[in-house]
């Protein structure tokens, strides 16, 4: 009875998670969500990002004009989303053409204070409202996981679903990478996982603990891969 108990228990707070992001997502328009991950909900989570309070305001200007950028080249024959995390810029989306795709990730390349770029982009037609619909409740669930477990820093983590696919970005040891990966590809919904990931050291996060305004930390190495997590 004690186990069942404490399974209910934890059943009943990811269920509890997920209505208030859910209902964050309805107010919000389905952004939430992502900024629940990343830690932009309230100055308290913004607080405990690991990213400087001006490389987040930063990394919204960003996104702000790399969207902007695409918007302007692929107008109404596709959609084109830019997540920036550090000035590492994802793109995701669709696109008509491999020309277009190609061009959306040169001009978001020369956006002010952008690092880099790593362009998703699918050249195919435009997700139906229904698979976006289901996008946003498959990142509602995934955060929800990431703030339910113990073992992961949730404001650490920002994670995009796009057609079932999940990228997960932030600064993280490779532990914590590995962890998170394992905890997104475990929800329901979830095709695939894709670790956009900048890696600090054990070292350099105990680093950024320590400190009440942190340095941003300077990635030891970046990785980009399509691993696959069933």
């Amino acid at each position: 009875m004690g186990r069942l108990g404490e399974r209910r228990g934890r059943m009943k707070r990811l269920y509890s998670a997920v209505l208030v992001c859910g209902l964050a997502a309805l107010l919000l328009g389905g952004c939430m969500p992502t900024a629940i991950v990343s830690g932009g909900m309230t100055g308290v989570m913004i607080a405990k990002d690991r990213r400087t309070l001006g490389t987040q305001a930063e990394d919204k200007a960003i996104g702000f004009k790399s969207e902007s950028v695409a918007s302007g080249i692929v107008g109404p024959r596709g959609r084109v989303m830019a997540n920036s995390f550090n000035r590492l810029v994802l793109l995701t989306g669709e696109v008509p053409d491999e020309g277009m795709k190609i061009r959306v990730g040169a001009e978001v390349a020369q956006v002010d204070n952008v690092r880099r770029v790593v362009n998703e982009l699918e050249i195919m037609p435009t997700a139906t409202f229904g698979t976006r619909t289901s996008d946003r409740m498959t990142t509602t669930k995934v955060s929800a996981s990431f703030m339910e477990a113990s073992d992961v820093y949730s404001q650490a983590l920002k994670a995009i679903t796009v057609r079932g696919n999940v990228y997960l970005l932030g600064m993280v040891t490779e532990r914590e990478g590995i962890r998170a990966a394992e905890i997104a590809s475990s929800v329901s919904g979830v095709q695939r996982v894709v670790k956009v990931f900048e890696y600090i050291t054990e070292e350099e996060l105990e680093r950024i603990q320590a400190q009440s305004t942190p340095d941003p930390a300077t990635p030891q190495q970046s990785i980009y891969d399509s691993e696959y997590y069933q």
